[in-house]
């Protein structure tokens, strides 16, 4: 938590106006403010320098000197600074300042170092405006652009902070509510992108953030909004200071509480619908600058107070962006830096300050076991009952997802093409879509079981092999395969050595997301909501870093890997499907044989010591388990969500919370979910298709929130 220092208060004479905090030397904070000054004019001036085109320092110098250039007109020079360099170096400090105070802003209503525009889901409500409107056809001028982002942005923010309980909540439960509410507006905004391709063709690479600017108009009309919002918040300085001692205590002190947090927020918001607006979303600026200017208050503590916090945090998100941006283009060349938003590369950066924020915190909030994730005794009878209409109701979705599509089939077809006969349009659609099913069946029943374990082991019922960042780092292991090697990927007739390339570094990534999410989570033993921050960390970090990979593939490539990361099971085989049937067929008789550990482990941390359970042992097998498990189900779909979170919930609330109950039906639960997810994808907008994984997200994410929503004390 973020806290000013303590305030002098005079228990005798509480009429009068206190002083508030004591004012630190003001000389250290001045020298500190005019360092990064001057260090973001140093690199805005490198920024100038790099670009496509063969204007060089010298060239510069010597315009600014009033010289001829050597080998080109004045003219030419000043045209490419004016038409492109400088306008993008403006967006960068616009940006970026912005992001810095609004980030600032928000951890100092939430109270909290780790809420920032990501985190609370600012950023993704934003972004799923401004696309909501490209969607629909219309066209507006920047200023509107900028208030529908402002809206969404207040959407989302409100939704976030109601689910989370409001300020000074734990860590944990910010965090699990941001998540969750990103993770639908961005199911939400990929939907967009891919059934209205054309209306939104221009906003894909902008959705990762980009700062290319065609000239200074969006910098003009965005840059007073800037101005304008960081004034008024500095007007808040004061009221902030109080505001970090507590609600009782500021409103003790004479602070409107209520309306000073509403105030604060709707500037933050309008800060970051600046910045998406002019850049796109920019990710985890707004977290990075404020650490670093809060960091940077303890050599030089009059930083603390808000009317010099707000404005160090500006230049630092400034310099964050201009540096992220020109590093990216100095490391890869002009060229290929071309094809990398900036986005990808602050949010990477960022992805590594929350799992240091989160390596440090020391949050157990009230999400490790919530009112809604207890359940009730079920009996045997319901039990029995449950399983059989469970496998009744897989079995029936799967007839459906054989026999649904662009062209709807009988069951006789089904009947002659298991035979070997019928038609050959018959035979070529039941051998596309036998495998697909298949697929969707078993990775469905992979990412349950997965998530079921996970849950038990952690102890948060809010807890699923995305968020502990497995899903994401088999993703990245995929797509490093796919980017570098690429061949025969999705084609549906790829070689049985493609499949087990991809399959050994689906492996490969999730094992090592998951050694880095459990070392980093390790502190003299594991604490559960450390390794679900430190786990929603690395999965921003390798989403991010699949992005970049994406974006640098061949681009005849990108619509397909885009796809495939939103979760799809087009173009599937038998040879990618074979390995998560392996893996489930081992995994689930593990999960019935440690059923009574895993009802233990879902207890607390001392019951299985007691019992002579070696906790660490059988809580790493488990992991290990989930994230093999989560492997295979990644390298036959792609990235699928909330499968793992939704399934045993369900199985909880029809069989109670016994492991040996819950394992068996959270399986089914999660092979219907993704087969119905597979065939209303297919049916939707046929003979388009939307892939499984956001049909997933848009059903398991709202299920998610309600999640929340009931554990909210």
């Amino acid at each position: 938590m973020i806290a000013a220092p303590p305030a002098q208060l005079t228990p005798s004479a509480p009429a009068e106006a206190p002083s508030g905090p004591p004012r630190p030397r003001a000389g250290g904070a001045a020298l500190v403010l005019v360092g990064l000054l001057v260090a973001l004019v140093l690199a805005g001036a490198w920024h100038l320098t790099q670009g496509t085109s063969a204007v060089g320092v010298r060239d510069l110098v010597d315009l600014v000197l009033g010289r001829t250039p050597s080998h080109d007109s004045t003219a030419t020079t000043r045209e490419i600074l004016t038409g492109s360099r400088i306008p993008r170096l403006a967006a960068g400090i616009a940006v970026g300042f912005a992001l810095g105070v609004g980030g600032a802003l928000l951890q100092s209503l939430a109270r909290n170092a780790m809420a920032s525009p990501d985190t609370l889901a600012v950023t993704g409500g934003a972004h799923f405006a401004v696309t909501l409107v490209a969607a629909l056809g219309l066209s507006v001028p920047l200023w509107a652009s900028g208030l529908t982002a402002f809206v969404g942005g207040v959407a989302a923010a409100a939704v976030v902070l109601a689910l989370a309980g409001g300020a000074g909540t734990s860590t944990t439960r910010l965090i699990l509510a941001g998540s969750a509410v990103a993770l639908a507006l961005q199911a939400a905004t990929s939907t967009l992108l891919i059934l209205f391709r054309e209306e939104t063709t221009s906003l894909f690479a902008w959705g990762s953030g980009s700062l290319s600017q065609l000239s200074l108009d969006a910098f003009s009309q965005a840059a007073p909004v800037v101005v304008v919002a960081t004034l008024a918040a500095l007007l808040l300085a004061r009221r902030l200071d109080l505001l970090a001692m507590g609600d009782d205590s500021a409103s003790v002190l004479g602070v409107p509480v209520r309306a000073t947090r509403a105030t604060g927020t709707m500037l933050a918001v309008l800060l970051v619908a600046s910045a998406v607006t002019l850049a796109g979303p920019i990710g985890f600026v707004g977290l990075c600058a404020p650490v670093i200017a809060r960091l940077l208050g303890k050599v030089a503590p009059a930083l603390l107070r808000h009317a010099v916090l707000l404005p160090t945090a500006g230049v630092l998100g400034a310099l964050v962006v201009v540096l992220a941006d020109v590093g990216v283009r100095a490391a890869l060349g002009a060229d290929d830096a071309m094809s990398v938003p900036t986005g990808v590369t602050t949010t990477i950066f960022g992805a590594v300050v929350m799992v240091l924020l989160a390596r440090s915190s020391r949050d157990a909030g009230p999400s490790r076991q919530p009112p809604g994730a207890k359940v009730a005794a079920r009996g045997r009878t319901r039990f029995v009952v449950v399983l059989v209409v469970s496998i009744l109701l897989t079995a029936g979705t799967a007839v459906v997802g054989l026999l649904a599509g662009h062209q709807w089939l009988l069951l006789g077809d089904v009947a002659a093409w298991l035979r070997g006969e019928g038609l050959p349009l018959v035979q070529f659609a039941l051998d596309e879509r036998a495998p697909r099913v298949a697929a969707a069946l078993l990775a469905g029943g992979a990412l349950a079981l997965s998530g079921a374990i996970v849950q038990a082991t952690c102890r948060n019922p809010l807890a699923e092999p995305g968020i502990l960042g497995i899903t994401g780092g088999a993703g990245l292991g995929a797509v490093v395969v796919v980017t570098g090697l690429g061949s025969g990927f999705s084609s549906g007739t790829s070689a049985a050595a493609s499949t087990t390339t991809m399959l050994a570094a689906a492996t490969f990534g999730a094992l090592v997301a998951f050694s880095v999410v459990y070392g980093l989570a390790w502190r003299g033993g594991l604490d559960a909501d450390r390794l679900v921050l430190i786990g929603i960390g690395v999965w921003y970090g390798t989403i991010s870093l699949s992005t970049f990979l994406l974006v640098r593939s061949n681009p005849w490539d990108t619509p397909r890997i885009y796809t495939w990361l939103s979760g799809s099971t087009y173009g599937r085989s038998w040879e990618q499907v074979v390995p998560v049937a392996i893996a489930l067929a081992v995994a689930l008789p593990l999960a019935l044989v440690v059923r009574r550990e895993l009802d233990l482990l879902a207890l607390d941390e001392d019951t299985p010591r007691l019992v002579g359970i070696p906790l660490e042992k059988v809580r790493l097998l488990v992991l290990v388990t989930a994230a093999v498990l989560t492997a295979m189900a990644v390298s036959a779909v792609g990235v699928v969500g909330f499968v793992g979170l939704v399934a045993p919930h369900v199985a909880r609330a029809l069989v109670g919370g016994r492991s040996v109950r819950v394992v068996p039906v959270a399986v089914l639960v999660g092979a219907l979910l993704l087969v119905l997810a597979d065939t209303i994808g297919r049916m939707a907008i046929s003979p388009a298709q939307v892939p499984a994984g956001l049909v997933v997200a848009l059903i398991g994410a709202p299920y998610f929130v309600y999640l929340l929503a009931r554990s909210r004390a």
